[in-house]
């Protein structure tokens, strides 16, 4: 039982401390890609301490079982597990990590759909707004003409707005109050920034975040991961927008974009971030160095990689 229960302890570490930790880290905002990666690898080392706990717990539970999955393994490995006579344990945990993993798959199956139908309303409704071009008029696929995943839509709105709709069938969605209201260049930048969103597959991220959020409401590491999730693929789409059309000019984009919705007065629950974003690209602080970029990088990875190895040890440890 020792690496079930090192299994549930470091999972407890992993979704308590190690969130604090990445809220309160102030690099996060100059490598928001960087920072995403982490936020996976951690969440990915929880459901794994999970998942592999439950097959542990479900070894110990079921001796029949056990028996056929360690019938080929070396002498020594079954009985470093320590899985005998743990009956009682194995079908208590067995039994809770099941009823996790159950709600987690009924929460993503949800979130997929529910996301899936929302999509199909927004299409639609676009399609009504702007009707698309008749297939003579369309542009012909070939060098010079735009990829169908980059197809631009033009709506009559005196709002400065855009966006993009994912999916599939994805689009990128400017007012033409933006195109009155932005220059050329802040457009550019505009259309940068939501083409970043689409080519990342944010909307995945998303949607696989607010599912644990919403299947397990009481587990910090889940909706700390929705709400930084939220920023950072902003912070991300910016910075991918700055690269190609420069700080400055996607700073006033953003500025002038959301100047109408008072985001930059009293600002509304869900816009309040426009502000900070703005401050951020005008500060223009430099970004980690590459040797700091990997170290990061290295130990997100090898979150995940300490639970397979916990998982493991025991029989490794048999083997010598």
């Amino acid at each position: 039982m020792t690496a079930l229960l090192g299994l549930l302890l470091l999972g407890l570490l992993l979704a308590t401390v190690a969130p604090r930790l990445l809220t309160r880290a102030r690099w996060v905002e100059r490598e928001p890609v960087v920072a995403l990666l982490v936020w996976q690898c951690l969440v990915v080392a929880v459901v794994l301490c999970c998942a592999l706990g439950l097959v542990l717990a479900t070894m110990a539970a079921l001796p029949a079982l056990r028996a056929v999955l360690f019938s080929c393994a070396p002498t020594g490995v079954e009985a470093a597990y320590g899985l005998h006579n743990a009956e009682g344990w194995g079908r208590l945990c067995a039994a809770v990590l099941a009823a996790g993993g159950l709600q987690t798959v009924v929460a993503l199956t949800r979130e997929v759909r529910t996301a899936k139908a929302l999509r199909a309303r927004r299409h639609a409704r676009l399609a009504e707004l702007s009707p698309p071009l008749p297939e003579s008029i369309e542009p012909a696929s070939g060098a010079g003409a735009r990829p169908r995943r980059e197809r631009l839509v033009v709506l009559e709105d005196v709002r400065p707005e855009a966006w993009s709709l994912p999916g599939h069938d994805s689009r990128l969605v400017v007012t033409t109050g933006a195109l009155r209201q932005l220059t050329d260049r802040e457009l550019a930048a505009v259309l940068s920034h939501e083409r970043g969103h689409v080519r990342a597959r944010h909307h995945w991220l998303a949607q696989g975040a607010q599912a644990l959020a919403s299947g397990f409401p009481g587990v910090g590491v889940f909706s700390a991961f929705r709400d930084q999730v939220g920023e950072l693929v902003e912070l991300a789409a910016d910075d991918r927008a700055a690269r190609r059309h420069g700080r400055h000019t996607t700073a006033l984009a953003l500025a002038e974009i959301n100047l109408g919705r008072g985001v930059f007065g009293g600002c509304p629950p869900g816009q309040a971030q426009s502000p900070k974003r703005v401050d951020r690209l005008l500060a223009g602080r430099p970004r980690l160095s590459v040797p700091h970029r990997l170290q990061l990088t290295l130990a997100a990875l090898a979150a995940p990689a300490a639970v397979v190895l916990l998982a493991a040890a025991p029989g490794l440890l048999a083997l010598h």
